[in-house]
């Protein structure tokens, strides 16, 4: 409630739904991991009676699939108690419910190693489904629990609803997207195949739309940090239609250089931001992230990249512009740099909504877990400059929900030891937050905002990367 505006709650041509599920995630966000909250933990004999089922059917459609997920949130890596929670949403009748339900398993187990398997004998079930929303619940589950542990049971089921034809679109790139979390940085041939069959089944109209951007992700988070191993697959790429080839050519070369500090490779890609295109090309977002991706390993790579994006900024085109609050956030991540900070304060403000909601992000990004006062200031002057547009909006509650994330005592920073070692999935799930951020409109803002979710493979306890 402190991070509401007292002018903000005078705007009621506000979506009341939309409020509910912004306030779904700062719930999900600043108590992950703490066990309780006021939403969706209260005890049913409360007297508002039941009150975590009410709290639930506030949201819309998919929003109660959000909804139900952040259960798994609060409950983070406490797999017993968490199981027995949200077990009762499980004999709910709406799929949207039983769809959270399942991806709040995922979130439970996420990093958590358990003889008995209890996510893959839930979750493998319900795979197969006929409601494409039960099913992206299951599968996105099994990639945030299994994350890099390369498991060849659910390598077997993912690459046959890969190679479904019936299979929607939507189901489609979020099993790319886990299988490359599960397999990521393995370089393994048989997913990647599956991957690249289903790139090319893709009709002409569906290479056009936004979630389609993911399938290559997933295949570039085959090859994480891996280098010229990347090279038969990027060849393979080359034979793609021409709508996805350059963007699927930019997704691998920086996920496989990401983390390496290349400076070849952040040159490389520079060129292709630089070009001037008639209508803004998608592959130059990629382009712009993977600048960031590549040069984030070390400080004076990442203050050169910084500047880099500053002149990206002021002459690069409109579609450059949406990506390099993004890329800043990769840069800075639980790392409140004031000069990025004062950069995305400005970029907020924007006259393009979608590079001010990817600034907004951002801002949550490079706070997140800090409860920096700078930046909490800001969004609550954001949340009041912008109490008329709903979608604007729910981009500052997630930032505010982020930057008091574990009401201060979780990082998302990839990085530990001093900057020593990289956690590749921990990567992988900011990596595709960002990229699914590249279309804000389109999925973060419309039904696919439990993308979000994936940052939960980069949390970890401050005192452990320290």
């Amino acid at each position: 409630a402190h991070l509401l505006d007292g002018r903000a709650s005078a705007g009621a041509s506000v979506d009341s739904a939309r409020q509910n599920l912004a306030a779904t995630f700062v719930n999900a966000f600043v108590n992950a991991g703490f066990g309780q909250d006021k939403l969706m933990t209260v005890p049913s004999d409360a007297s508002s009676g039941g009150s975590s089922g009410n709290w639930l059917f506030k949201n819309k459609e998919h929003g109660k699939m959000s909804a139900a997920a952040s259960l798994g949130m609060i409950l983070l890596w406490d797999v017993d108690s968490g199981l027995a929670q949200i077990d009762k949403y499980f004999h709910s009748t709406d799929n949207h419910v039983i769809a959270g339900a399942l991806l709040g398993v995922g979130i439970v187990n996420c990093g958590i190693r358990n003889d008995c398997d209890p996510a893959l004998a839930l979750l493998s079930e319900y795979v197969g489904r006929e409601d494409a929303c039960i099913r992206i619940g299951a599968i996105m589950g099994l990639g945030i629990s299994y994350a890099g542990t390369q498991n060849d049971q659910i390598r077997h089921k993912l690459s046959t609803i890969l190679n479904d034809a019936k299979s929607p679109l939507d189901v489609i790139a979020f099993s790319a997207i886990s299988l490359g979390l599960i397999y990521v940085g393995s370089c393994n041939e048989e997913v990647a195949q599956a991957i690249i069959f289903a790139l090319m089944d893709r009709s002409e109209s569906e290479l056009g739309e936004p979630l389609t951007r993911l399938i290559p992700l997933g295949l570039g988070l085959l090859y994480l940090g891996k280098q010229e191993s990347v090279e038969a697959t990027a060849e393979v790429s080359k034979t793609f239609n021409e709508k996805i080839r350059k963007y699927c050519d930019m997704t691998l070369l920086s996920c496989a250089y990401a983390g390496t500090g290349n400076v070849l490779k952040v040159q490389n890609l520079l060129g292709h931001c630089a070009q001037h295109h008639e209508k803004g090309e998608a592959y130059q977002g990629p382009a712009v992230l993977g600048i960031a991706m590549v040069a984030m390993a070390e400080e004076l790579g990442l203050e050169m990249a910084i500047r880099s994006l500053e002149h990206l900024l002021q002459y690069g085109e409109q579609n450059i512009r949406r990506a390099v609050p993004l890329a800043l956030g990769l840069l800075c991540i639980s790392n409140p740099k004031v000069n990025v900070m004062d950069t995305l304060s400005r970029l907020s403000h924007d006259t393009d909504s979608e590079v001010a909601m990817a600034a907004v992000i951002s801002l949550g990004l490079i706070g997140s877990g800090t409860n920096n006062a700078r930046i909490a200031g800001m969004l609550r002057n954001l949340s009041s400059y912008y109490y008329k547009d709903a979608n604007l909006l729910f981009c500052v509650r997630i930032a505010q929900g982020l930057v008091h994330m574990g009401k201060g005592l979780l990082t998302l920073n990839p990085y530990h030891s001093d900057r020593f070692l990289l956690s590749p999935t921990a990567l992988a799930g900011i990596v595709t937050t960002l990229f699914a951020c590249l279309d804000m409109k389109a999925v973060i803002v419309g039904k696919y905002h439990y993308v979000l979710y994936f940052l939960v493979l980069a949390m970890q306890n401050v005192t452990d990367c320290r």
